[in-house]
């Protein structure tokens, strides 16, 4: 890249990178929960479950709302030479950099599954969940402004609005592979 040029991501891709995963092992850990009878026993399990789900889906929803809209707020537009990143590549620099995260996520929610059946796997549905519904959340922020969200690649380690992010970037809502909210943009 030349001087003074950038490699940019979007928000909302990043957000969304971690729903599908969580969902999918989450549905599948409660699936095997359900086989274990576990110390609780079924019933208790499926309603703990659904209670765990609510509040996971909710925190996680919820969560670090206000330090985005601060960094929406004081967004600058991006320049002429930064460089775009593919929603296909975000997604999979992300989904690799976690993926011995939700791994171990999934060996703690099955292995719970022997005491309360289905309540590790209902968590992390819920975090997918809540995930999932914050980028949609992001994406009807970006429709309203009109304009798409995008952060720098270095300072995506520990999140999009981890400690080092100073602020985000904008351009306009045509610019990009996916459609506000992270989602495969429709031809």
């Amino acid at each position: 890249m030349g001087r003074g040029a950038q490699s940019l991501a979007r928000v909302a891709v990043t957000v969304r990178a971690g729903a599908a995963p969580l969902w999918w092992l989450g549905v599948l850990a409660a699936g095997t929960g359900i086989l274990v009878p576990g110390l609780t026993g079924r019933r208790i399990g499926v309603i703990a479950g659904a209670a765990v789900f609510l509040v996971t889906f909710a925190v996680v929803t919820l969560a670090r709302r206000r330090r985005y809209t601060r960094l929406a707020d004081c967004a600058t537009r991006a320049g002429r030479h930064d460089v775009l990143q593919d929603r296909r590549v975000t997604l999979r620099l992300r989904r690799r950099a976690h993926r011995w995260w939700l791994l171990l996520a999934f060996l703690a929610a099955v292995g719970t599954s022997f005491v309360v059946p289905v309540a590790g796997g209902a968590l992390l549905a819920g975090a997918g969940a809540g995930l999932w519904a914050k980028a949609l959340w992001i994406g009807r922020r970006e429709r309203a402004d009109e304009t798409l969200l995008w952060l720098r690649t270095d300072w995506m380690a520990k999140g999009p609005v981890g400690k080092r992010v100073k602020g985000f970037r904008t351009t306009g809502i045509a610019a990009g592979d996916a459609a506000p909210g992270g989602a495969r943009r429709r031809s």
